[in-house]
């Protein structure tokens, strides 16, 4: 029994931890101070003194991605609130929508282009859009937030750019086709999935998706002028991050993303010259901008409390061993995922553990297909997150009740883990 409590005890702490983060959003003290609290929590109770925790907090800010990020995210907004304030956005959707006739696939049709730029945040990217496509159609902003959350990432098991893809490749030393030749059906499954809870007949129903007055007419070269911001950023960021990671490995691949999204923000202001120096300055001073500037910062301050806590090494040592092939390809995954919220970090985190269990049971010719099971199991973790940046994103930028909007994902989310069980068993 002690030694079942003593098993136990890391993943009870992040469980409590986890707990107290929920409780400050559903009493809305407000989303970067519930991830703060969460974080200083788990710091504590994981034996980080004061000082050290404090020393994390400012080193976590100084950080090269933490810069990327802040900037991404905010050309992302700065690129959205300008292609709103010019009209552009319902230039598009106009020039498009003799192309979208279903309002189902308008609604989609966005979250999943921009599912193709790997970038963190990149939820918020798409929220305006299917803001834009939506605003005739009687669905509530907790709809609109899930639908853009979730086909924003039907891509990310078999899209090679992802970075998490990468880190899993160079970790398991395997090419890219053989582990996309395994986690594509993840793809067609979450499509599947999302269709069912967030858009079949009977979940939204055809007099909630009614558009007055559809265009019919159709015209490429209305579509490719408006929609050329967007071809600018996507685009250019998979060409560029492609270059780099080609040719400059050294350069870190966000800087291609940053690149492609100024180009698209200077592609908007050339379109649209009214726009000018006040856009700026109004945007610059916009609280919605600072509170998702607050909630990065909160992320990253709660990300490197965990590591420099030793909160998954800890969580690692007492899975370790013989007993622990389950748990390195399930449960920890999962969990670094939930706390983490981004691929990367359960990749990065649990892999080298559940490769070395793997070697040390004399089972390499079955790294794959623990692989594939890590890989849905950590996902899974990612997009029921309640501190996914995408996710958060999207329930700032539509304003709906968090708690509301997460309970929806978690039949979707319980089907995606079930099918990756079921796809570990196939492979056997």
């Amino acid at each position: 029994m002690e030694s079942l409590i003593t098993t136990l005890a890391p993943f009870l702490k992040v469980l409590f931890a986890f707990v107290i983060m929920l409780a400050g959003m559903r009493f809305k003290v407000g989303l970067g101070l519930s991830i703060l609290m969460g974080g200083a929590v788990m710091g504590f109770m994981f034996g980080l003194a004061p000082v050290p925790l404090a020393k994390a907090s400012v080193m976590a800010l100084t950080q090269e991605k933490f810069h990327f990020l802040i900037a991404i995210v905010g050309l992302i907004l700065i690129l959205s609130d300008a292609m709103e304030r010019s009209g552009q956005s319902k230039r598009l959707m106009s020039a498009l929508s003799g192309f979208l006739t279903s309002p189902r696939l308008r609604l989609i049709f966005f979250p999943a282009l921009i599912g193709l730029l790997p970038m963190p945040g990149g939820a918020v990217f798409s929220a305006p859009m299917v803001k834009t496509v939506s605003e005739d159609m009687r669905i509530s902003n907790s709809d609109r937030a899930v639908v853009n959350y979730w086909f924003r990432h039907v891509w990310e098991l078999v899209w090679p750019l992802y970075p998490g893809i990468i880190l899993t490749l160079g970790l398991a030393d395997i090419q890219i086709l053989d582990l996309i030749s395994y986690t594509w059906p993840g793809t067609p499954i979450m499509l599947l999935a999302g269709w069912w809870f967030f858009l079949r007949p009977g979940v939204l129903n055809a007099s909630e998706l009614v558009v007055e007055n559809l265009p019919t007419k159709r015209s490429k070269k209305a579509a490719f002028k408006e929609g050329l911001p967007l071809l600018t950023a996507i685009g250019g960021a998979i060409g560029l991050e492609s270059i780099i990671a080609t040719f400059f490995p050294a350069i870190p691949f966000e800087l291609g993303v940053v690149v492609a999204l100024a180009s698209a923000v200077l592609c908007v202001l050339l379109q649209n010259t009214q726009l000018g120096l006040p856009f700026f300055r109004e945007v610059l001073t916009k609280k919605s901008l600072w509170s998702m500037v607050f909630v990065i910062v909160a992320i990253f301050i709660f990300k490197d409390i965990m590591q420099a806590a030793g909160v998954v090494s800890e969580m690692a040592r007492v899975a370790g061993g013989e007993a622990a092939l389950f748990a390195s390809a399930v449960f920890l995954p999962f969990l670094v995922g939930l706390v983490a919220g981004i691929n990367v970090a359960f990749v990065g985190a649990t892999f080298p553990l559940l490769l070395g269990v793997l070697e040390s049971l004399g089972m390499q010719d079955q790294t794959i297909r623990y692989i594939v099971l890590g890989t849905f199991s950590g996902f899974t973790g990612v997009m029921i997150s309640p501190i996914h940046i995408c996710f958060i994103l999207t329930c700032e930028y539509f304003q709906c009740d968090l708690a509301r909007t997460w309970r929806k994902l978690v039949w979707p989310c319980f089907i995606f883990f079930a099918s990756g069980v079921a796809l570990f068993a196939v492979l056997k």
